[in-house]
This record gives C-alpha cells, structure tokens and sequence, in this order.
C-alpha cells in the first residue's frame, strides 16, 4: 500500500509538510513522555513520534485503511498503533492510568468533540497539541469580550492554558480543505477545583450561550424560571463575563436553587 486515500466522511486532509510536521513534534513539552496520537493517518506526525525513544506513543486511528499503512511502514510499533474511535475508547486506561499528552492532526468534523472527550481526562491530561480549522483555534483561545468567545472557550480556559502557535495555509495538505487550519497547544492549570460545582458550571455556560443574544437575566430561565436576586451579571450578556465570572455567577445560580 503506497497511499491511503482520504475519506470525507472521517474529515481526512493529510499533513504533506515534513517541516510543519516536525513543528509540531517539536511544540511538545519534554517532561511529557507517554503521547496519544490522535487520527495518524499516513504518519506524518507518526514517524517523528516514533523515532523519538524517550517517547512512549500510542497512534490510534479509526481508519482500517491508515492502520494497515501503519503496521507496514513500522512494523517494529505495531502494538503501538491501535483501530479504534477516540470518542468511544476508554483513553484513560491507554497508558495504564499515567498522564499523557494529547497530539494530531485533528480530523475537522470531531475537533469540537476531540477536546470535549479531553476535558472529561483533564486529570489524565497535561498537554495538547493539535491542528484544528482556523476557527476553531481561534474560538478556543478567544477572550471575553469577543464574538467567537464561547462554549468551548470557557470550558477550555477553565482548565487549560491556550496558546495560538502558528497559521497553516490550504496548499500543505492533500487534500487541501477549503479553510486555513492552525496549531494550537492547550497546558493544563494547577487547578484541582474551579470553586464552584463543576458539572453546575458547564451547565451554566451552555445555557447561557444558547441565548448568547440575550441578557443573562432572560437566559438563565431555562435554568431559574423566576429571578429573585439581584447581581450585576445579570445586566450583561454571556459573552462578556470571564471564567472567573462563570465561576462566581455558578456559585450565584447554585445559592438560588437550594433557596
């Protein structure tokens, strides 16, 4: 097998650029040594991985096809590269209950889901480096105040510091998607609690932002059908309180429902 052909319906677009690539690579922090690779594909990502030996990489791929291509081209990893669906795999266990950090060349259509499945490991999980659609990137790295600042970038930044690294244009993939993508590298906090209830918190976030048009006081409802506080939040539309005040305003919502 020369080639694996790039499959749509997975989101395929194939890193052809062996310098981006070992950017990439080289984004990774050196304390973290056990790495998930997340959708390989043709192992641009892979070989880089797998030459470093003080890294201990599991590629996984949903692809039969990619997997295949895989084990023949390294054979010597072949119980490294593992067929599964990363939203449905048990990653906890990948690395017998250790940290490990997360990278890839994300498939596009799951990218949302791909950290969303991260956050539910972040106990697990120091470090991601990946590459998204530009948009994407942006949204998760988005600070209040702005129009991409949503969902995923509270639930993100509650946990994770985001740094943007580095734009890479359509003509470096093959198949070239029709949007830029970039990489972006996530680092954990030393938070172990947020100071609120947590599921609470994330409850909070998606309600308000379902309404992000709104006035706080009018989409909280779904959640307290009659407000009978008052709190300055409650004037200001989600997108301008920070995680900060996710956190406080969580405490606030919670201190009403036991009321």
């Amino acid at each position: 097998m020369t080639v694996v052909k790039a499959k749509k319906h997975l989101g395929q677009h194939f890193l052809a650029d062996q310098n981006i690539a070992r950017k990439i690579v080289g984004s990774l922090s050196p304390e973290n040594t056990n790495v998930l690779e997340v959708g390989p594909g043709m192992g641009i990502l892979t070989q880089y991985l797998f030459e470093n030996h003080t890294l201990n990489t599991i590629a996984l791929d949903i692809d039969n096809e990619s997997i295949d291509y895989l084990k023949t081209h390294y054979p010597a990893f072949e119980k490294n590269i593992i067929n599964a669906d990363f939203l449905k795999s048990d990653i906890s266990s990948m690395f017998a209950g250790q940290p490990f950090v997360v990278v890839g060349n994300f498939p596009y259509n799951i990218s949302s889901q791909i950290f969303f499945k991260v956050l539910e490991n972040k106990h697990l999980v120091p470090e991601v480096v990946g590459m998204v659609q530009k948009e994407v990137a942006e949204r998760m790295a988005a600070s209040s105040g702005n129009k991409t600042y949503g969902i995923l970038s509270v639930l993100i930044q509650a946990y994770y510091s985001v740094e943007y690294l580095f734009t890479v244009h359509e003509h470096v993939f093959k198949p070239p998607p029709k949007v830029k993508s970039a990489v972006i590298r996530l680092t954990r906090k030393q938070n172990d609690s947020l100071g609120c209830n947590e599921a609470l918190f994330k409850t909070v976030v998606k309600t308000l932002f379902n309404q992000r048009r709104k006035m706080i006081r009018n989409s909280v409802r779904p959640l307290i059908k009659e407000v009978g506080f008052s709190h300055p939040f409650l004037e200001k539309r989600p997108e301008q309180l920070s995680v900060e005040d996710f956190v406080e305003f969580t405490n606030v919502v919670e201190r009403a429902l036991k009321e």
